[in-house]
């Protein structure tokens, strides 16, 4: 393989479009609601695709730019990939996998310390080298034109990317379909995985006879997830094409559709811009946007939903973040991951621990793989 720099861009024309698209919405009437139970309220999504047209700069491609960006063929589809080395010679080779609706966006704040933990007041010796793709079908990966780019393949692609960059041995970590990128890589490669780190940890509740007080909450929780939070992926996992037309189509629809992920997986007061900043926010809707991956990203529940509880053999690293969607005990976990090794729960975090907690998912990545360096 033959990688070639890339940097991401967004044109004055598409800018134009976008802005032009936002003004001419039509929007529904207001919930007859007093809260998000029925969706993102019209008041905020007015107000934040108001910001997204006037106030945002788009300037995630600059932001994003800093870093060595790269483009590959891998198993015949375009791989869009950052790649930074660390100064340090010993450092741990580390694929990082974002998930849904995220991005490698997602890893700008926490790339610095864990490639050069000397510049970031940390010890040298846990320094990374670390490679974040793009998921097929997401950013500035290709979008598959054949079925079958589900986790399996991707983890195999993941295997081929690492191994073509020089790394025989390395780590993975990941959260949301990154975790369940990086379980399966563990299974396809073992012989070059050292170990996984996951900040999502998808289990089986209510599966003891003796269940704790956190267990019978994470049982609640995952019952009320159930009941009112599977709506994005049922839809997904069945009918991406469909919900692919309005959301390519309509900026205010695709920024409502992440947006409200953002209020319900962080860890807030009540609304999504407590954990995050409307900067934030808008980025990550920014990179569905301009491109256009809405319905290719939607398609990887439709290959690979029911993977999210596979087993994990590799020696395995558990974050727990209070406001995640699934919160594990150990035990339960360990039904799941046969080598768990690492299991901490974090006392502030949700779901997008790279973007709300930052410092702390560093300090659990570095503590995690240094039973392994």
């Amino acid at each position: 393989m033959s990688a070639e720099p890339f940097e991401v861009s967004a044109s004055e024309a598409e800018i134009a479009d976008l802005r032009e698209r936002l003004r001419r919405t039509r929007w529904p009437e207001r919930e007859p609601v007093d809260d998000w139970s029925q969706g993102v309220p019209l008041a905020y999504a007015r107000e934040l695709c108001r910001s997204w047209a006037e106030d945002y700069d788009f300037g995630f491609g600059k932001r994003l730019n800093v870093f060595p960006q790269y483009r590959d063929t891998i198993d015949g589809l375009g791989i869009h990939f950052v790649h930074v080395r660390s100064p340090e010679p010993e450092a741990f080779p580390l694929v990082l996998t974002h998930g849904w609706p995220g991005s490698v966006l997602e890893f700008l704040e926490i790339l610095g310390p864990l490639t050069d933990p000397r510049a970031h007041g940390g010890d040298p010796a846990d320094a990374f080298h670390v490679v974040a793709p793009s998921l097929p079908g997401y950013g500035w990966s290709d979008k598959p034109s054949t079925t079958g780019w589900g986790v399996t393949r991707i983890a195999r692609a993941w295997d081929t990317l690492m191994v073509s960059l020089g790394y025989q041995r390395y780590g993975a970590q990941g959260g949301d379909w990154g975790s369940a990128a990086s379980g399966a890589l563990g299974e396809v490669a073992p012989e070059r995985v050292a170990a996984v780190h996951l900040n999502l940890a998808s289990v089986a509740a209510g599966v003891f006879d003796d269940p704790t007080p956190a267990e019978l909450a994470n049982l609640k929780a995952q019952k009320e997830f159930q009941r009112t939070g599977r709506g994005y992926s049922a839809i997904q996992a069945t009918r991406p094409q469909t919900l692919g037309y309005g959301l390519t189509d309509s900026p205010a629809g695709q920024a409502a559709w992440i947006a409200e992920e953002f209020w319900a997986w962080t860890d807030n007061n009540g609304h999504p811009e407590d954990a995050l900043s409307r900067q934030t926010i808008l980025e990550e809707i920014s990179v569905y946007w301009f491109t256009a991956s809405a319905t290719s990203s939607a398609r990887l529940c439709w290959e690979s939903f029911a993977t999210f509880r596979d087993k994990v053999t590799a020696p395995s690293g558990l974050s727990i973040y209070p406001r995640d969607i699934t919160r594990p005990s150990r035990r339960e976990a360990a039904q799941r991951f046969t080598d768990l090794l690492w299991f901490e729960e974090l006392p502030h975090g949700g779901h997008f621990a790279a973007l709300e907690q930052p410092e702390s998912l560093v300090e659990q990545i570095r503590g995690f793989f240094r039973l392994f360096r």
